[in-house]
């Protein structure tokens, strides 16, 4: 079939050596397509994110659903270009879950510091990762972790993600006494209108599982939609329409804003912290000190989110080298590094490799043609940024609780019967969700590990950089918090 190809063929298939890889132009777009739906959720995930928080329509971070929907996408577009042109992987890049949140949560929302602030942590990230894959030292800094708390963390990011989509979606709630509670569902005390959203969500879950079981590509997608979709039709039998209004706008006034939100406010206001000294308790010293944990934080969930999907994704594929190497693993983690930078400029979280991905790897996608075709597909989706703000919370908290799910997969890898290995690891995932903070998680992770191993007489298994992470944790409790 390859001596039968055009022109244009011929330029792609010595572009991304598509003839070498055993693929044709029909099976890349195809894979890219697959992956693209899969993974569009995180336009209207992320954007509601960061514009509504908790759900409830309070702006915390001050800025716009558009600015977010354009800067997500943007960002998403640059990332997947350049690991398909640089690594020729058939990977896709965005704004990553957990990583939004930690953004959210626990930079803005728990540490006080503004949304511009919280984008110089996202730049020092990028650049510290672009600095690591240079230099070699990202090799160095992965096995400084141990192994029971890497496994751990994306575990726990997951159980944090669904936990926000739960609250979200008022599936659970704030409650006086125990502190958080099941949403009431008794339509004795609760009105139609108020329980229906949570069986939407309930209903959505189950349908993204069942698509998911029947191997449906972009079941996370059609969750979403079709989730909406049933919301609104079931609003038919609530008084929701009496006050509901809905104005769609020029698709391309969420470029406006975006362009006043959020283009470059890392430099233009990011090194600004005089709201957070101006608090009571803060200081220069708690200022450096959150400043090195925070950015600490997402540089070790980035580059294990990144490192992880790589190697999933390119075993899932048969893609891996002869010696169990990912092909091009530096240009690939230079590309998640730029991208990182390029998504603080245009205003968003860390930028990282999707581990849906994997979905169009499965369907033949062997070249950086699946990129291409993944970014156009964010391309066309920048400009239906107004139709995504009609996606309910209780739709889009279908994607963050399945998520959850699927970063749940690694804890089978871990030895449950051991308690150097069990503590840590629970820890790590408990503590991201009962502290509401992911970074505490990992701290309370590597620390457990520390001293369980130094007092079992197992010190030589805790490496030098282990107990630098280590001290540096031990600072940011002692003094930051």
């Amino acid at each position: 079939m390859a001596e039968n190809t055009t022109t244009k063929r011929s330029w792609l298939d010595r572009t991304f050596k598509l003839s070498e890889n055993g693929t044709t132009v029909r099976t890349e777009v195809i894979a890219g397509l697959t992956t693209f739906m899969a993974m569009v959720y995180i336009l209207m995930v992320n954007a509601g994110m960061f514009s509504d928080p908790f759900g409830d329509g309070t702006n915390v971070l001050g800025v716009s659903y558009g600015a977010i929907y354009i800067a997500t996408a943007l960002s998403a577009i640059i990332g997947t270009v350049l690991i398909g042109l640089l690594a020729k992987l058939p990977l896709a890049q965005a704004s990553g879950m957990g990583l939004n949140a930690f953004f959210v949560f626990t930079c803005v929302v728990t540490m006080g510091f503004t949304y511009a602030n919280a984008l110089v942590f996202v730049l020092i990230d990028g650049v510290v990762f672009v600095l690591l894959t240079v230099t070699g030292l990202r090799k160095k800094i992965f096995d400084a972790i141990p192994r029971a708390v890497r496994v751990a963390i994306p575990a726990g990011i997951g159980l944090f993600i669904a936990f926000i989509g739960a609250q979200n979606a008022k599936l659970v709630v704030a409650d006086s006494s125990t502190g958080v509670a099941m949403g009431s569902m008794n339509l004795l005390n609760k009105s139609w209108g108020e329980v229906m959203p949570l069986i939407v969500t309930i209903i959505g879950l189950i349908a993204i599982a069942i698509m998911s079981q029947k191997k449906i590509k972009g079941a996370i997608f059609y969750g979403i939609i079709g989730s909406t979709i049933l919301y609104y039709l079931l609003g038919l039998t609530t008084d929701m329409y009496d006050t509901l209004t809905v104005s769609i706008g020029n698709p391309l006034s969420a470029f406006g804003e975006w362009a006043d939100q959020a283009l470059v406010k890392v430099f233009t206001e990011g090194f600004d912290f005089s709201a957070y000294l101006a608090k009571e308790g803060n200081n220069v010293g708690s200022l450096v000190l959150l400043l090195v944990t925070s950015s600490l934080a997402f540089c070790i969930v980035d580059m294990f989110d990144t490192l992880g999907t790589l190697y999933g994704a390119c075993a899932r594929g048969n893609m891996l080298t002869a010696e169990g190497e990912v092909p091009n693993m530096n240009r690939a983690m230079l590309a998640d590094a730029i991208a990182t930078c390029t998504g603080a400029v245009c205003g968003t979280s860390t930028v990282t490799t999707f581990v849906e991905s994997s979905a169009g790897i499965a369907e033949g996608g062997r070249t950086g043609l699946t990129s291409m075709v993944v970014a156009l597909g964010f391309v066309v989706a920048m400009f239906l940024a107004p139709i995504a703000q009609l996606i309910p919370n209780c739709a889009t908290a279908t994607a963050l609780i399945y998520v959850g799910v699927l970063m749940m997969n690694g804890v089978k890898e871990l030895d449950w019967t051991d308690p150097a290995v069990a503590v840590p690891s629970f820890l790590t995932i408990a503590m991201m969700v009962f502290t509401y903070n992911i970074s505490f998680g990992i701290g309370f992770g590597i620390l457990s590990y520390i001293f369980i191993n130094l007092f079992t007489g197992k010190a030589k298994e805790i490496t030098p950089a282990s107990y630098v992470l280590g001290l540096l944790f031990i600072a940011m409790f002692l003094f930051t918090h």
